[in-house]
């Protein structure tokens, strides 16, 4: 850390003030095979890596984007902010709970700890479920997502008017243009107010739909690319990570892969079992709220039955009990179940067959959540000081890390 600069202590970690904007980027469901497949098409991003520093970071677990977009934003696990998925049981309520909530967050954010500071701060999502969460106690900041950016308003999103300010009506949440869209209107915000601090988040349509090697993926990261080199260019610390990647879920057949885990129970007598699926959203056409981590309810009594019966089933990678789950993952207990299961690298974890849509992926179905999918660039737009490169080169680097290594572990002396 550069003694000299007056820093921001949020959640244990101490962030360096720079006399230049830093631009977070989170490139959902970006797997690093994504951006090797689409090289030739992308030479903002070549010419990025090459000036600065680039490798391998890991997501946290469960790979899923709400708990590493709040980890991105609070530099830290979900043991420590509360966010390990969409959904989590609520024993003492009997219900299962959306946390899209700013409520759900147990720690402040580094957007509201740079406000606070007066330092101007701007957020643009693809999903609007995030933006409650992101902007939480945000002070006279900017926070909107392209899902809503035709209903902005100064009050709720402290800016109005976004569709006009951009020049083009924003694109529905499935069409690829969304999350370039997001880029370009960071681009847009850099160029007119340069905040202090930016987060830009996109969304992984085109990874559920299509492999990195696929025309689409391609022609996606070189749109992106151009909204990324111009944010490059206006001399800024930018961060490009992910929130997760994304593996086929697939039988031979093309039909999703599932493990109907609540059903299995069931079968097995465990006694009313309640699994729940952490992607679940209001975006199903992505992944059929089919992913490859489950934390599963059961009575006392039956932990070690329902674990073994787990452990015996195809597909199932990992299973293991609410403190293994917490430690291994700093996860928080009290929103895991008894047991967190684990899919492999092509199978996904379901509750009953009864109980999901697959209308938009039964010929098809790409998703995440477990350990295959952990593995995310990380990509700085400046050199790293010895100490940050030796880090980032050990591949122990986490993705939440980012807004450190751009603070602390960008060389001073280096050219934007």
């Amino acid at each position: 850390m550069n003694a000299n600069k007056p820093n921001v202590t949020v959640n244990g970690n101490a962030f360096s003030l720079r006399d230049k904007p830093i631009v977070l980027v989170c490139l959902d469901g970006t797997a690093p095979e994504y951006l090797e497949a689409a090289r030739d098409v992308t030479p903002n991003l070549e010419r990025i890596r090459t000036k600065g520093a680039c490798g391998v970071a890991r997501s946290v677990i469960p790979s899923f984007t709400n708990p590493n977009n709040l980890a991105l934003v609070t530099g830290a696990p979900p043991s420590v902010n509360g966010i390990c998925g969409n959904f989590y049981y609520d024993r003492r309520r009997d219900r299962e709970i959306m946390m899209n909530d700013p409520a759900h967050l147990r720690c402040p954010t580094v957007l509201s700890a740079f406000s606070r500071v007066e330092k101007s701060v701007a957020v643009v999502t693809t999903k609007d479920k995030l933006c409650q969460l992101l902007g939480k106690d945000l002070r006279n900041g900017i926070c909107f997502s392209v899902e809503k950016a035709a209903e902005t308003s100064d009050e709720k999103n402290g800016i109005t008017g976004v569709v006009e300010k951009i020049g083009r009506p924003s694109p529905g949440i499935y069409d690829p243009e969304s999350s370039v869209y997001c880029i370009e209107a960071g681009n847009w915000l850099l160029r007119e107010s340069r905040p202090d601090l930016l987060y830009l988040s996109t969304t992984d349509y085109v990874q559920h739909k299509h492999p990195p090697e696929a025309p689409e993926a391609r022609a996606f990261y070189a749109r992106l690319d151009r909204f990324l080199g111009e944010i490059d260019s206006q001399g800024v610390l930018l961060g490009i990570t992910a929130d997760h990647g994304m593996n086929d879920k697939t039988n031979p057949d093309g039909s999703p892969r599932v493990r109907y885990l609540e059903s299995l129970l069931n079968e097995k007598g465990i006694d009313a079992p309640r699994v729940i699926l952490p992607i679940t959203d209001p975006y199903v056409v992505h992944h059929g709220a089919l992913g490859s981590f489950a934390t599963v309810y059961v009575k006392p009594e039956d932990i070690a039955a329902a674990r073994s019966i787990l452990q015996g089933v195809p597909g199932v990678e990992l299973v293991l009990s609410r403190e293994e789950a917490e430690n291994r993952f700093s996860l928080p207990g009290d929103r895991i179940g008894e047991l967190v299961v684990l899919g492999d690298r092509n199978t996904v974890l379901g509750r009953t067959a009864e109980w999901h849509d697959l209308s938009a992926v039964r010929n098809g179905l790409r998703s995440h959540g477990g350990l295959h999918e952990q593995e995310v660039p990380f990509i700085v737009n400046h050199r790293l000081n010895a100490d940050y490169a030796d880090r980032l080169s050990g591949g122990s680097t986490n993705n939440y890390a980012l807004l450190d290594f751009l603070c602390n572990g960008t060389l001073p002396a280096a050219v934007g």
